[in-house]
């Protein structure tokens, strides 16, 4: 939104330049330069990432909105849950086990065997933070909420890899593994895990602003 408004603010200023000095005049001409070259930096840097971010945030929120059709008795389902070392999109607790769900926005086709390491590494990294919390297996998933999978349900470097619309069907068909008792362990244990984190970013937050301060002054 900033962005938008300072190139509508430059555009403006560029319209009245015109006006007082003349389309000729040398201010007016690196004004409307300097705009040129902002429309360009804009839709080839600025717009794009916008809108992968804003794809990303539909995507976690079309798989939030299936997650959160898990029968409530049987499942605990924890969306945005931060644990130090990057978000885990969504954390699943139920009768099948314990999993976590990586969301990917790309429009597709998605070839599991072209999967990127990086985002691999990403989804092992969440599975062995709350492996470690829980004590418990975790299957680390990534769904893609958009795209056709070449091999759904396929793993890669144990990563299950599916299309947001196979979720749910994966989650009924596995057998139980869990009992209530366990399933509301682990839950606690998740629950207490972000907490903790939360306390210890909003400590340092005041030491990182006085920490700046010190630099600068």
């Amino acid at each position: 939104m900033r962005t938008l408004v300072t190139l509508g603010v430059l555009a403006v200023s560029t319209a009245l330049l015109g006006r007082a000095f003349g389309l000729h005049d040398a201010r007016f001409l690196a004004s409307e330069l300097a705009l040129l070259i902002s429309m360009f930096v804009i839709s080839r840097h600025v717009l794009p990432l916008v809108e992968r971010r804003d794809r990303g945030a539909s995507g976690e929120e079309q798989v939030g909105g299936l997650l959160d059709g898990l029968p409530a008795g049987e499942w605990r389902v924890i969306h945005d849950a931060s644990l130090g070392r990057g978000n885990v999109d969504h954390i699943l607790i139920g009768p099948a086990g314990v999993f976590t769900v990586e969301t990917k926005s790309h429009p597709g086709p998605v070839r599991v065997g072209r999967v990127h390491g990086a985002t691999l590494s990403q989804a092992q990294a969440q599975r062995k933070a709350i492996e470690r919390v829980t004590g418990l297996e975790v299957e680390p998933l990534i769904v893609f909420s958009r795209a056709w999978v070449d091999r759904p349900l396929a793993r890669r470097k144990g990563v299950r890899v599916l299309p947001a619309r196979m979720l749910l069907g994966y989650l009924a068909k596995r057998p139980a593994r869990l009992s209530r008792e366990q399933i509301e362990r682990a839950r606690a244990l998740v629950a207490q895990a972000l907490v903790a984190q939360a306390l210890l970013e909003h400590q340092a937050r005041p030491r990182a602003v006085g920490e700046r301060r010190r630099l600068l002054g």
